[in-house]
């Protein structure tokens, strides 16, 4: 199951009294927007006991589309990646 932002602000709602369905939402899209543009800008995001969410730089380097066998030049980019906390990782994992 996944679990989606519609999911998110009734989880917060339900868990919070006397917080409106409209107060929950709001909360959850200024989370989210704190954290792209925190993204956005080049930093990392780091949630203590969830993990941290990290840019890398990838440089150009050579590709090969693997239909015509071509070889091609893929362009720098940027890249989000994620490291589970070790509290979220042993959960997970039963612990």
């Amino acid at each position: 199951m996944t679990l989606t932002k519609a999911d998110l602000v009734l989880e917060v709602y339900k868990n919070h009294e006397g917080m409106t369905k409209a107060q929950a939402s709001e909360a959850i899209e200024a989370i989210l927007r704190i954290g792209k543009d925190c993204l956005i800008g080049g930093s990392d995001l780091l949630l203590s006991g969830f993990g941290k969410f990290n840019i890398k730089d990838k440089s150009e380097r050579k590709g090969r589309n693997p239909q015509t066998g071509e070889t091609l030049i893929l362009n720098s980019r940027r890249v989000v990646t994620f490291s589970p906390s070790k509290i979220l990782r042993n959960r997970v994992n039963g612990g």
